[in-house]
């Protein structure tokens, strides 16, 4: 009997399809690692991450090389499941052969009548979901799409029904108002009702990044202990793969008595008793990136949610005749805020894939806009690079971007290589490069806090190098300055908020001069959840420090 794989370190595979896939995992992880050292030699048991050093984004390159050497289509959940080269080999045996994006090429349009009115008067969004189920409880909300062809549609009164199953099941595990309660979980049905429940039984919503592959559970979970001591949680909704490691999180995590599914909070088949919520009760605490070692929860309120909505939305001129096309994880301030709540305030169709999705097939994102006639969507700017990066000519043959009027851009850097290339690139495919809108924001402002006008395109801003290097000053350079730096321009503060540059002392300093940037509003966050020390260093009297 021939040796199992696990038996067979050193030695590869006696198939040919073992022996291309190897070379391939080798030369990529060589690729991706060119300063190494100790370069491992690829088997079928090596694990892809620990010892060929292939994280998400190596992952999604890899797989699409997989795709082109043997003609395949790999389904998309491979890049939470695959462990090493053995799972990639199973996985490329079983495969078809390549077909045509998922996303049909056949418009189908999701834009809905105009609504007259709005929830113009609702303080918290719990009042905001109550007037469209009145209004139009069977208008379309969400359409969710899964790896196959086909979308989910969520409706606003399917949405309010699903939430108050939650809210009663969370009662009945004895949720106190005010408590707070952990959701970590992926894109897809389950999230929405989960976090309406919460409000709806008067807790706060701590939304964290679920795990992307299954072997990583337990050492995900002890990673966020520190964000779940800190937000002092009382019940983690997830699933059942994490649930299973329940004694893991409550031996760790003070409080926390209860680890438990949607579906069995759904199934408690029990009235509910709704609490009195104001605007000025938290309705979401939001970990800022690298929470993990030093929890900041960002404390905002009802009252500064919706400030951030109506303010960004009055920006962008949205309306209900909106379609918001996004893959942006739910648990981020710019896919729970900018994409699904926005869009629900708005009455504007939200169309929604998973991260995986966008991360493995870029080009869903593209043919999601040309198919539901998109006019808004968000990313940050490494999204419109690996959209020029990974997305081939034949991948996109009869896409139309013309619908897209607002391409937003933030969340990290904003290239200005980038955001010139994606508008040459798409261009041809009906894509305004004026559409491109370069933001800016942060969780402590609930999400936005600088918008360009509507249509006005990237403003490029070309400064010399060397004062710029040596004091701090942005001199514009001339147009043929070979050395001058470009810096992208992200528009001008949201209405209600206010914006300064100071320097290291706290004065205003002049036009033009690097400083730090505080701010101002009534999206603006009162602090960070049971952490009085950082709370204290965020402000500046009244201004927040960014």
């Amino acid at each position: 009997m021939p040796d199992s794989p696990s038996e067979r370190n050193d030695t590869p595979h006696a198939d040919a399809t073992a022996h291309v896939l190897l070379d391939l995992v080798q030369s990529l992880s060589l690729e991706l690692h060119p300063h190494t050292t100790s370069a491992v030699s690829a088997a079928l048991d090596s694990l892809l991450e620990r010892d060929l050093g292939f994280d998400s984004l190596g992952r999604v390159e890899l797989l699409l090389r997989l795709e082109r050497l043997f003609g395949i289509r790999l389904p998309e959940r491979l890049l939470a499941t695959a462990e090493t080269p053995h799972d990639l080999l199973r996985a490329v045996q079983a495969a078809g052969a390549a077909r045509p994006p998922a996303m049909t090429k056949a418009v189908t349009s999701v834009a809905l009548e105009d609504v007259e009115a709005s929830p113009m008067y609702a303080s918290t969004l719990l009042e905001v979901l109550d007037w469209h189920v009145r209004a139009h409880p069977a208008r379309p909300h969400i359409h969710l799409y899964g790896e196959g062809d086909g979308a989910e549609e969520i409706t606003y009164a399917a949405l309010q029904e699903g939430a108050a199953a939650v809210a009663a099941g969370l009662q009945a595990h004895g949720l106190q108002p005010g408590q707070t309660v952990a959701m970590m979980l992926p894109t897809g049905r389950d999230f929405f009702p989960s976090f309406y429940g919460i409000l709806l039984a008067g807790g706060v919503p701590v939304p964290i990044y679920p795990p992307t592959r299954l072997s990583q559970i337990e050492d995900h979970l002890r990673r966020q202990a520190a964000i779940l001591r800190n937000a002092r949680v009382a019940l983690l909704i997830t699933h059942p793969e994490i649930q299973r490691l329940a004694r893991l999180l409550s031996a760790q995590i003070e409080g926390l008595h209860t680890v438990i599914t949607p579906q069995e909070l759904s199934s408690a088949r029990v009235e509910y008793g709704r609490p009195i919520v104001s605007a000025q009760d938290i309705a979401l605490l939001q970990y800022t990136s690298g929470s993990t070692a030093t929890p900041k929860g960002v404390i905002l309120t009802h009252s500064n949610l919706i400030a951030n909505i109506r303010a960004m939305g009055q920006v962008a001129h949205t309306t209900s005749r909106d379609v918001f096309v996004s893959w942006l994880p739910l648990y981020h301030d710019m896919g729970l805020i900018g994409a699904w709540l926005s869009s629900l305030y708005y009455a504007c169709p939200l169309v929604l894939m998973s991260p995986l999705t966008f991360l493995a097939r870029p080009e869903r994102w593209l043919w999601a806009i040309h198919t539901h006639r998109g006019t808004v969507s968000a990313a940050p700017n490494f999204a419109y690079e690996l959209c020029l990066r990974k997305i081939g000519d034949r991948d996109i043959e009869g896409l139309d971007l013309s619908a897209w009027q607002l391409a937003l851009n933030g969340a990290e850097p904003v290239s200005p290589e980038t955001v010139i290339r994606f508008g040459e690139r798409f261009s041809k495919y009906g894509f305004r490069p004026e559409a491109m809108a370069p933001v800016y924001g942060l969780a402590e402002a609930s999400l936005g806090l600088a918008f360009p006008p509507p249509g006005r395109g990237p403003l490029i801003d070309r400064i010399m190098r060397e004062p710029f290097m040596r004091s701090g000053h942005a001199v514009p350079a001339d147009a043929d300055d070979p050395s001058a730096l470009r810096f992208v321009a992200c528009g001008r503060p949201l209405p209600g908020h206010q914006v300064r540059i100071v320097d290291a002392t706290g004065y205003e300093v002049g036009e033009r001069q690097v400083g730090r940037l505080e701010f101002l509003g009534a999206s603006t966050t009162s602090g960070y959840f049971r952490n009085p020390e950082a709370t204290r260093r965020l402000f500046h009297g009244e201004w927040l420090d960014s």
